[in-house]
């Protein structure tokens, strides 16, 4: 049994996936949960961006199908079917599980894991080949990571959080906002969000909560 499982993040470059494309020519953030890649190789995709135009400029994409748009908040929740085959699919085949996608302004940040340092390999080179690839960072999964019957603390959990709430909260830990002293204001996480400070606060706050109320209950 392996017993090393690497949590890594990467960005990717010259990937000609409609999403990265549209973060480029939109000049917006797009997040998105992984895609579900069917048998006929297209993929069902649900992502969410606070730019309208995002959908207004993928519904004019040939490559995809059945876009559907829903405003939750200050951000728009889509789904839709993709023709065109991305980068992400091959590096699922040599085996990194995904957990978040985030394009923007043509760069896609993958953040996932994999099972030991060969198949971490194996996804780079499949990337490698593919498009660019730069490795951010990479990091043992620890123990407290783990998710058993009577310890819910995994990363993995489904926290109850919307995901606007989620994506300010993560957002705000990648730029420093909660180290000690913060390398970043509130303004300056709002700015990459393309919100208000008020919103993103709001957001900060009531995802707060609601993380504190499931860890504490």
């Amino acid at each position: 049994m392996i017993e090393e499982c690497l949590v890594v993040e990467f960005d990717v470059v010259g990937d000609d996936c409609p999403l990265s494309e549209a973060s480029a020519s939109v000049g917006a953030t797009v997040d998105c949960q992984p895609p579900q890649l069917r048998r006929d190789d297209n993929a069902l995709l649900r992502f969410s961006a606070a730019d309208a135009a995002v959908g207004e400029w993928l519904d004019d994409d040939d490559r995809i199908r059945y876009l559907h748009a829903s405003r939750g908040g200050d951000r728009i929740d889509y789904r839709c079917l993709s023709l065109h085959p991305c980068a992400v699919h091959q590096l699922i085949d040599v085996g990194l599980l995904v957990d978040h996608l985030r394009y923007r302004d043509g760069i896609e940040r993958y953040t996932g894991a994999v099972v030991g340092f060969g198949v971490l390999q194996g996804v780079l080179e499949a990337a490698g080949d593919a498009v660019g690839v730069s490795l951010e960072r990479v990091y043992p999964l620890g123990a407290d990571d783990h998710l058993g019957a009577d310890d819910q603390r995994s990363v993995a959990r489904g926290w109850d959080l919307t995901p606007a709430q989620a994506e300010a909260m993560r957002t705000a830990l990648s730029m420093g906002y909660f180290t000690v002293p913060r390398e970043a204001t509130a303004a300056d996480v709002a700015g990459a969000l393309e919100i208000s400070k008020s919103a993103f606060l709001e957001r900060l706050r009531r995802g707060q909560a609601s993380l504190f109320a499931q860890l504490f209950e």
